[in-house]
């Protein structure tokens, strides 16, 4: 039989505190990142969307299409990321200017 160490035994946690996370990352981010989890989701998608109809209409699309359109997409993500983040503030204006808000 083994004997558990005084500095091993379980101390007994206060009513109000929540157990540990361990190996457990927050399920959301705060709500301050939002714009750019929008921006990031809206660059992605319209990326691919883009890459999908260039590389198709300028390659056709055959056995290899898939893989060039992961590799186009591999520049246009992050360049289109960038540009969106640099025009949100033109068109937040730009909606503020032509709808009642």
């Amino acid at each position: 039989m083994t004997s558990v160490p005084p500095s091993a035994a379980a101390t007994p946690l206060p009513a109000d505190a929540a157990p540990p996370r361990i190996g457990r990352l927050p399920r959301k981010l705060h709500r301050r990142f939002a714009p750019v989890v929008v921006a990031f989701y809206m660059a992605g998608i319209m990326a691919f969307l883009m890459c999908c109809v260039i590389v198709g209409a300028s390659g056709g699309i055959d056995a290899g299409y898939l893989q060039r359109v992961l590799k186009a997409y591999a520049l246009a993500m992050p360049v289109a990321f960038g540009c969106v983040m640099l025009v949100r503030p033109v068109v937040g204006r730009l909606v503020a200017a032509t709808v009642h808000l």
